[in-house]
């Protein structure tokens, strides 16, 4: 492997782009983050301390006390967190007390994958591979209302394909870093494609930035 690897998947939500990140990382022995569990881990904050999701001096102090040891996936995970963190998310201070977690992450040594909306754009602007995962939003309604129901969580599929949509609208009009490709990323579409499909295609595009690396 390159002595230095840094990869950056955005993507919407359910669009498999997390399931991706992990396969690669484990694939390349490097480290990963889920960029989008610190707007969780925000949100997850507010929701406990029953602090209404806009206020932004309360999410501030929230994002600047984060600690990346501290995270509890599982609790991260429930039901509502992800709505809740893509509206913590539009607050331009929030954006901006994460921003150095995330920087610190992509200068270690060796690379790292990372996963979120605004990795290829804002966090890791030069990362060696760039790819925006994309899937149609009936799809990605369906993985993620089959997730919940896997869970036991009573879950409706339009309910779900409703949050799903709002949050694409959130994500991709909010004023700082909204979603959208990176000029140089490779666009890979997963509806039609399985777990498995996906990861060879991704991991397809990975080598051949690698090899055109090599050339250069």
């Amino acid at each position: 492997m390159d002595q230095n690897l840094l990869i950056a998947i955005d993507g919407p939500a359910a669009s498999g782009k997390g399931t991706l990140a992990r396969r690669l990382a484990d694939h390349f022995n490097l480290p990963h983050l889920d960029t989008g569990l610190l707007y969780r881990a925000v949100a997850r904050a507010l929701i406990d301390s029953r602090t209404p999701l806009d206020d932004a001096a309360a999410a501030t102090a929230a994002a600047r006390g984060l600690k990346l040891t501290t995270f509890d996936p599982v609790r991260l995970k429930e039901t509502g967190v992800g709505d809740a963190a893509s509206k913590v998310a539009a607050i331009p201070s929030v954006r901006e007390a994460l921003l150095r977690l995330q920087k610190d992450f992509v200068q270690q040594p060796g690379g790292a994958v990372l996963d979120g909306r605004d990795t290829g754009t804002v966090i890791a602007p030069d990362a060696d591979v760039k790819i925006f995962i994309e899937a149609a939003a009936e799809v990605r309604a369906e993985r993620r209302f089959r997730e919940l129901t896997a869970k036991g969580e009573n879950a409706r599929y339009e309910d779900v394909l409703a949050t799903i949509k709002g949050r694409d609208a959130r994500d991709s009009s909010r004023s700082v870093a909204p979603l959208r490709p990176a000029k140089d990323a490779v666009l890979l579409d997963t509806t039609h494609l399985d777990i498995e499909a996906a990861f060879r295609a991704a991991l397809s595009i990975v080598e051949a930035a690698r090899a055109g690396r090599e050339r250069r």
